[in-house]
């Protein structure tokens, strides 16, 4: 296999605004999280979520999701209302995730975990046996991620940041159109830091969009389009990365100043 995979078919060319939320709202006892969010991400861009410590941003992700049910308002994707709708429902939408973190089967081998986050029932899965097109995709993948050599390795053996690209692995292998990640450069060294950054650079230049939680604002501000700023729990600014950098209410909620 070489270049990059088909998207199904999928037209990566939609109008911007691809994933919208309207109202969204979800409390936990007294504290409200995600306080009634409205708003849009732009389609074939790569966008950023950004905010202090508590402000919702992983919430938010939750929500969209399917992982937590919001308390009222509504989820669409390109037009398709996916309000509380299941993840597996999610994922069949075009929409992957990372987590914050690593969601992986540290006892099973590199190999064995991609082709398990590409079944529906997912460890599950396994025992039906997998062909040779869907290994071969799967080496693909972790080829794509630069640790191919480690497909035999059991995954607690990998370092963090192998394991971050480990699962983006299993992520692309069910080729979603919307990536989001949680913080994915979190405990990451400075050089598979890069390697994630030109990971995304390529993936979105072959037609994904990415809506990214994260807390490096170097590689926010080098890598983004479109930046969604969040404080206690609701949007208070967004625009390009020089826009964000000159916002005064960033400054004071983010930054501090």
């Amino acid at each position: 296999m070489n270049g990059g995979t088909p998207m199904s078919g999928r037209d990566a060319k939609q109008p911007e605004g691809s994933l919208q939320t309207s109202g969204l709202t979800k409390s936990f006892g007294g504290v409200t999280a995600v306080d009634g969010v409205t708003v849009s991400f732009r389609q074939g861009k790569v966008n950023a979520l950004i905010g202090p410590n508590g402000s919702g941003k992983t919430t938010f992700f939750n929500v969209v999701t399917g992982m937590i049910k919001p308390d009222s308002g509504t989820v669409t994707y390109r037009g398709r209302n996916l309000t509380a709708k299941a993840p597996h429902r999610i994922a069949r939408a075009g929409i992957g995730r990372s987590f914050q973190l690593c969601r992986v089967f540290p006892r099973m081998t590199v190999l064995d975990n991609v082709l398990a986050a590409a079944q529906p029932k997912g460890l599950k899965g396994l025992g039906s046996g997998h062909g040779k097109a869907e290994t071969e995709k799967a080496r693909y993948w972790l080829t794509r991620m630069g640790i191919e050599h480690l497909e035999h390795a059991e995954a607690r053996n990998l370092s963090w940041g192998q394991q971050k690209l480990l699962e983006l692995a299993g992520v692309l292998m069910t080729e979603p159109e919307l990536i989001l990640l949680d913080e994915p450069a979190g405990g990451v060294n400075p050089a598979l830091i890069d390697r994630i950054a030109d990971l995304v650079r390529e993936l979105n230049a072959e037609g994904r969009t990415f809506l990214i939680v994260e807390h490096n604002m170097e590689l926010v501000m080098s890598l983004s389009d479109h930046v969604v700023v969040f404080d206690r729990g609701r949007p208070i600014a967004e625009g390009t990365p020089d826009v964000i950098r000159a916002d005064e209410r960033v400054l004071e909620a983010y930054l501090g100043v």
